[in-house]
């Protein structure tokens, strides 16, 4: 069995790793819709359409043009996520999403950081790199 350290993770948008990231979650899920017919004696259901979300937390880095700057509230980014990093052999998941959310934060004893939420637009996939 395989576990991993959460510091060998890394996100990309498009081709472009963003900088400074600090955690991230990926979330995919699936609807139900009910098939249940006069005469069943247990509800039962199919697989409907599926989805995504994901958010990234970053220390803010505006320097960082190609991604923590991609992620514009709006825009629309090619999303991979590597949650065992980015070496030969790893699994990632890869898909496009919306950037629908940027938060920046401070406080006088602490770092600038930045997080982004983003929606799923079409299908997640699973690869190696």
């Amino acid at each position: 069995m395989a576990t991993h350290a959460g510091s060998e993770g890394t996100v990309k948008s498009g081709s472009n790793t963003v900088a400074e990231i600090r955690s991230f979650s990926l979330e995919e899920s699936a609807d139900t819709i009910e098939d249940t017919t006069m005469g069943d004696t247990s509800r039962t259901y199919l697989t409907g359409l599926k989805t995504f979300t994901g958010s990234v937390e970053c220390f803010w880095d505006e320097t960082d043009t190609n991604g923590q700057v991609s992620f514009a509230v709006g825009a629309s980014v090619t999303l991979a996520v590597y949650p065992e990093g980015a070496t030969s052999g790893d699994t990632y998941y890869s898909g496009t999403a919306i950037v629908t959310g940027r938060t920046i934060t401070s406080s006088f004893d602490g770092m600038v950081e930045a997080s982004f939420t983003l929606q799923g637009s079409g299908a997640l996939t699973a690869a190696t790199v």
